[in-house]
């Protein structure tokens, strides 16, 4: 994918602490985005990783709350991962995180990881319903999830986690996969109310852990009876980053 320099928008998360530049077409940073760099939000050492980083958003939010943190993102897409860097660097977090640009599930001589966190592809290909071309590679799953969970289950250290944020109708492949590699599974369903559904799951399991698992009440995103737009005092706060996700 090649861009122009007027197919970009400059955009602000974490109540503007952290600046970003991404293109107007193809994969944009959202709602997922934030609430899986919540999802990280009480690790704060060791070393982390995201999988299919995008232009950084993530990884940097993750950067910005745990300063002690050394950070590596894994981005394919060439333009994507330049601007990964790019981020990085406007954002003054170049000392602590390194951009890759490799396939996440290529064999890696990365080393191991105390977190590793990711937002997979979630749409089939069979679907008819898949985005445009300029946004296929970032939403089309090409590999099933359990291949990613099993190849970074193994470049995990003693009591590292996994955390991904998916489609909630894919929670049993998940478990499935997690399953004799990952234990102390912790879920958190996403809901736009507490009238409707969750619609998105966040999943977080450790190495080495035999803790039963723990099915969480969720997050609403929306108050019930609000005006469109308008989010709970929770996600609110986990949007201006002054909170994680995970109950406790």
């Amino acid at each position: 994918m090649r861009l122009s320099n007027n197919e970009f928008t400059e955009d602000a998360i974490l109540n503007g602490r952290v600046i970003l530049r991404q293109p107007k077409r193809g994969y944009r940073i959202n709602l997922d985005t934030v609430l899986l760099a919540a999802a990280m939000r009480d690790i704060d050492n060791g070393r982390v990783i995201e999988l299919c980083c995008g232009v950084g958003a993530a990884l940097i939010a993750v950067a910005k709350v745990a300063p002690h943190l050394r950070c590596v993102g894994v981005e394919r897409e060439p333009a994507y991962a330049a601007l990964a860097r790019e981020n990085v660097s406007r954002n003054g977090v170049g000392d602590k995180v390194e951009i890759v640009e490799a396939d996440a599930l290529a064999p890696l001589e990365l080393g191991v990881f105390d977190a590793v966190f990711f937002n997979p592809p979630y749409d089939d290909p069979a679907d008819n319903r898949a985005p445009a071309n300029e946004r296929r590679a970032a939403h089309v799953e090409e590999r099933p999830i359990e291949d990613w969970i099993k190849l970074w289950s193994n470049r995990m250290a003693s009591s590292a986690s996994l955390t991904l944020i998916h489609r909630t109708h894919r929670l049993p492949e998940i478990l499935a996969a997690l399953t004799g590699r990952l234990g102390g599974v912790e879920v958190l369903p996403i809901r736009l109310s507490a009238a409707a559904s969750a619609s998105r799951v966040l999943v977080r399991a450790f190495k080495g852990s035999r803790a039963p698992m723990v099915l969480h009440k969720g997050l609403d995103l929306h108050p019930s009876d609000a005006a469109e737009g308008k989010y709970t005092a929770e996600t609110e706060a986990i949007l201006r980053g002054e909170a994680g996700v995970w109950p406790g």
